[in-house]
């Protein structure tokens, strides 16, 4: 694939301006040029940026790493990660996964994945290191700046690993409340609702996880046989504010005897009418706020 020095800067974290001085001064990349003269870089100068750029956060400067070859950049990265700061190490797990997941790495990727959820746990290392790292990868998925296949192949390990916490917290079989968890019938992406689900589960709620695509005529089936206190869905996809207020007002009026949360693409929720009666919760910390609330009602 090929990619924009925007791709990169998006990719990286480092600002375009900044590759470019890194380009002229040290020879850090060298992009190919298309008919226009534009700079393109491969998936190898991709890999390489965010090699400099892991070791660049673990104190070396830039003009020493842009003279190493790429084996003794891997070399260095193996030794200078472990003794980071805990904000380095952060981004040294996020510019690592892409690039493995780039490279379509499945031992590599899921073995860090591993490491990270060891070190930090599976809910802060979805706080400093997966959802950072999906919300980089989403701006590019976006905009089909990235085939498909990778965002498969990193969604699915990062939902597999997920599978497997989840899995290993006992049912909460007399939970006092119950949660309704899914997504609208044209959302797929299902990684934040799982989260939820993770969260839910460790703070012994009962979870009814339906996950992604649910039609409403579902839900209404479900709630007329099943006592839901509470109801969560996540809408991200970009919709017409129309289509979006008509999913919302049906949902509504579906649920009229539970409650609500909602969160997802604020650029969507934010433009809906008459959603007072709707818990809307912008972060991850008034999301652990409504759990705590939810307990005490």
């Amino acid at each position: 694939m090929t990619y924009s020095i925007s791709d990169l800067e998006q990719l990286s974290g480092i600002q375009s301006h900044t590759i470019r001085i890194w380009e002229q001064r040290y020879n850090a990349l060298k992009p190919m040029r298309s008919d226009g003269n534009t700079r393109l870089y491969d998936d190898n100068q991709l890999v390489r940026l965010l090699n400099i750029v892991s070791l660049n956060q673990a104190g070396l400067k830039i003009s020493k790493i842009c003279k190493l070859s790429d084996q003794a950049v891997n070399e260095l990265i193996d030794q200078h990660y472990g003794s980071s700061s805990e904000s380095e190490q952060n981004e040294f797990y996020i510019s690592q996964l892409i690039k493995y997941g780039i490279a379509f790495n499945e031992f590599s990727f899921s073995t860090l994945m591993d490491e990270a959820i060891l070190k930090l746990g599976m809910i802060n290392s979805y706080r400093l290191i997966i959802y950072p790292l999906l919300v980089r990868l989403g701006f590019m998925w976006r905009k089909d700046d990235i085939c498909p296949a990778h965002e498969h192949f990193l969604s699915n390990i990062i939902r597999q690993k997920f599978f497997a916490a989840i899995n290993s917290i006992p049912l909460q079989v007399d939970a006092e409340k119950t949660w309704l968890l899914f997504l609208p019938e044209d959302e797929d992406h299902d990684i934040g609702l799982l989260f939820a689900n993770y969260m839910l589960r460790i703070n012994k709620q009962k979870v009814i996880f339906l996950g992604s695509k649910v039609p409403t005529d579902s839900i209404a089936k479900i709630l007329k046989n099943v006592a839901i206190d509470h109801a969560l869905l996540f809408m991200t996809k970009l919709r017409l504010k129309n289509a979006a207020q008509n999913y919302i007002d049906q949902l509504s009026e579906i649920c009229s005897s539970t409650q609500i949360h909602l969160a997802g693409n604020s650029q969507v929720i934010d433009k809906l009418e008459n959603i007072d009666h709707i818990n809307w919760f912008k972060s991850l910390d008034e999301f652990e706020n409504s759990i705590q609330k939810s307990q005490s009602l």
